[in-house]
């Protein structure tokens, strides 16, 4: 569901789940261009150095989506400075309990609707609504 959140933010017609964890030269989400060029590289969680590293040499704009609060900031502490430098990076961090909210909208024919409207998200479906605020770290 994050990563459905993460597709929502950064909606387009060029953008596409990709394999993902299951291999180590794909994000969890990228856009290419049409000359097949990385547009965006999406990754969700607290990823390496040398991932984050690797990910923004060979792409236009590298975005990571954080949300386990307690690791998550403790992560950021340990990484922000080292990150500094990536002037084409950007760390998004949803709040916490993120994960287990929109756990609830998961249904085998889920019909989501998503409204964002100055960085602010909302999802909902047919019978509840939730409204999510991710922090921008960098």
């Amino acid at each position: 569901m994050i990563r459905i959140l993460a597709f929502a933010l950064n909606a387009n017609e060029q953008l596409q789940f990709t394999k993902g964890l299951s291999t180590d030269d794909e994000p969890e989400l990228w856009q290419k261009s049409f000359s097949d060029e990385i547009e965006l590289w999406i990754e969700l969680g607290q990823l390496d150095e040398k991932r984050i590293r690797k990910a923004c040499h060979r792409a236009k704009t590298v975005c990571i989506y954080t949300y386990q609060s307690g690791s998550a900031n403790v992560w950021w502490k340990q990484m922000a400075s080292k990150l500094k430098h990536f002037d084409n990076l950007r760390v998004i961090h949803f709040p916490e309990n993120i994960a287990k909210t929109v756990a609830r909208f998961c249904k085998r024919n889920m019909q989501l609707q998503f409204t964002i409207e100055d960085g602010d998200l909302w999802l909902s479906n047919n019978t509840e609504a939730v409204q999510i605020k991710p922090l921008q770290w960098k």
